[in-house]
């Protein structure tokens, strides 16, 4: 890591103009949560492995911002040159930057690895000390990471309808009819779940994640897809042109924003001609959609700022209310998905009382510490891990998991998502706590389950805490409530068992979940974080229950259920 936090100095120092800090987000040029092994900037400068954090290189700082959830695994990953900070306790990290840097300092980022929302907030809070927020032109990170992933090629595939339940001309008259409702002549689409739910495609881009990289430009007359075009077979071109849709190169999509700023982006499948778009009314007072939240500051920068709509996607709603297909289909997948993890937890029942003398699930006697046979009986968090996987690849409609599986014993289940490595993996013990966190991508459906487990005698202390979450999760199960109550409202009725022992747990209680897409979907969710209240839960959504409680060093517990 020295040697990289040095390169990246001498960057900064020999970047027009010299930059004071270089952030490093973890999100790719999508705002991607889960992002491909290449665009995985943020882990190849730290070290640190979870899903959600943001670095910072200073001229002789490096630190790391990360949420509860990943507070233990940071301190066992991060080298003695970097320094925590926890979101919730510590400074915001635009309130760090403003209060510790200089007066006029220069702060570069990657602006396709930055929403609109984040850059437009950090320069505001910059503007006190007259700092500036630098986009830089080439991504720093990039120039110093040798033997960097290479791009994936694999080809888009279409969701047929029997799966998706809806068909793209209906999707695309439903938002155009919402852009008219705004006075809006477009929308730019950058998340990549949008993309492939919109135009019924799917792909393998991204590990765990169905989709491909791709962009979308949606006018009220003609629609557009960014990608690679090697990705694009011969039956997927002529699907996209029955649909009306016209294929350009991802790298396009930058030049084609600034087009459809200055209402001169035209496609081929469009009803007029560009002389009756010359000759069109004045649409100079129509919007241009962007979801700040969603869409990187690159894009954004092409557009007349004064021009532009910047709101929640009017796909995301639609995206989070399963027709009756997608919920079908949910409920299927989750049958064949609860039979493997059922057949999992048998197996495994039996394979701890034969190589470990465990009493078994339930039977709450001490173990006779029986002796192994050999080393290749040995069984670790990952290679039970990976014989779950093999019992839900043979489903059907299996396409791989959702995301890494949670496979965890004793202390390392307190590491909310903790992910097993062949060198450092624990051996499963008879006599402490087992947590299993897993899901899996079918055509069909997206699952995602946890099951804590003990083999032997549990304390009386972990039996309170199991029972507590336990609680927690059908108080929420079990909840009737109004029309437009909110997930924020919602969640203290998982946390109150456990506040009764002055426990808590460091993430939220629940999140959507896709139709064959991604594990972690919006725009709904249950929390105690204040953006959970922007989205009443409604009919029709789906949302994980999921209290926990984490013990550092001893045990964790979670009971989720979809």
């Amino acid at each position: 890591m020295s040697e990289i936090l040095s390169s990246l100095r001498s960057l900064m120092a020999t970047h027009s103009p010299p930059l004071d800090a270089l952030v490093v987000p973890s999100e790719d040029y999508h705002q991607s949560e889960y992002v491909s092994g290449r665009d995985k900037r943020r882990e190849f400068v730290s070290g640190f492995t979870g899903s959600a954090g943001l670095a910072l290189i200073t001229k002789n700082e490096a630190r790391l911002w990360t949420d509860g959830r990943y507070f233990l695994q940071a301190t066992q990953q991060l080298s003695n040159e970097w320094t925590l900070m926890r979101m919730g306790e510590d400074p915001l990290v635009e309130v760090w930057m403003s209060d510790n840097l200089s007066e006029e300092a220069n702060i570069g980022v990657d602006p396709w690895c930055v929403s609109v929302d984040t850059a437009n907030r950090w320069s505001k809070s910059f503007a006190k000390k007259n700092q500036n927020l630098v986009p830089t032109t080439t991504d720093l990170v990039d120039e110093v990471w040798q033997n960097r992933p290479p791009s994936q090629m694999s080809p888009v595939v279409v969701h047929p309808l029997e799966f998706s339940g809806r068909s793209v001309s209906d999707k695309l008259e439903e938002l155009r009819s919402k852009l008219k409702q705004e006075s809006a002549r477009g929308y730019v689409i950058a998340a990549l779940d949008e993309v492939a739910w919109l135009y019924n495609i799917r792909g393998t881009d991204v590990a765990y994640c169905p989709v491909a990289h791709a962009f979308a430009i949606v006018t009220t007359d003609s629609a557009f897809l960014y990608l690679d075009k090697k990705k694009v077979s011969t039956e997927a071109s002529d699907y996209f042109k029955g649909l009306g849709v016209e294929v350009r190169e991802y790298t396009d999509v930058i030049s084609d924003v600034a087009l459809l700023a200055s209402d001169r982006l035209f496609s081929s499948f469009s009803s007029k001609s560009t002389k009756d778009m010359e000759i069109d009314s004045d649409r100079s007072d129509e919007w241009l959609w962007v979801d700040p939240g969603k869409c990187c500051y690159a894009l954004y920068s092409k557009l007349d700022a004064d021009k532009v709509l910047l709101q929640p996607s009017p796909l995301s709603l639609p995206k989070a209310l399963k027709n009756p297909v997608e919920l079908e289909g949910l409920k299927k997948a989750h049958v064949r998905d609860g039979a493997a993890v059922v057949q999992y937890l048998v197996w495994l029942d039996q394979q701890m009382q034969e190589l470990y003398g465990a009493s078994g699930y339930f039977m709450e006697a001490e173990s006779n510490k029986k002796k192994r046979t050999s080393e290749t009986a040995k069984l670790t968090e990952l290679t039970v891990s990976d014989k779950l996987e093999s019992l839900r690849a043979a489903k059907e409609h299996f396409r791989g998991l959702s995301f890494p599986t949670i496979s965890s014993v004793g202390s390392n289940a307190a590491i909310i998502h903790y992910s097993p490595e062949p060198e450092t993996c624990a051996e499963m013990d008879p006599d402490k706590i087992y947590l299993c966190d897993s899901g899996a991508q079918y055509l069909d459906g997206t699952t995602d389950i946890t099951r804590t487990v003990h083999f032997g005698k549990p304390s009386p202390h972990e039996k309170d805490c199991y029972t507590a979450v336990l609680k927690g999760h059908v108080a929420l199960g079990n909840a009737r409530f109004p029309k437009g109550t909110s997930g924020y409202t919602l969640d203290i009725l998982a946390r109150a068992p456990l506040w009764k022992y002055g426990l808590d747990y460091r993430h939220g209680t629940g999140h959507g979940v896709g139709s064959y897409l991604f594990v972690h979907e919006g725009p709904h969710q249950v929390s105690f974080r204040l953006h959970a209240m922007n989205v009443p839960l409604q009919a029709s959504m789906t949302v994980t229950d999921e209290p926990g409680y984490y013990e550092d060093g001893n045990f964790g517990i979670r009971h989720p259920i979809k």
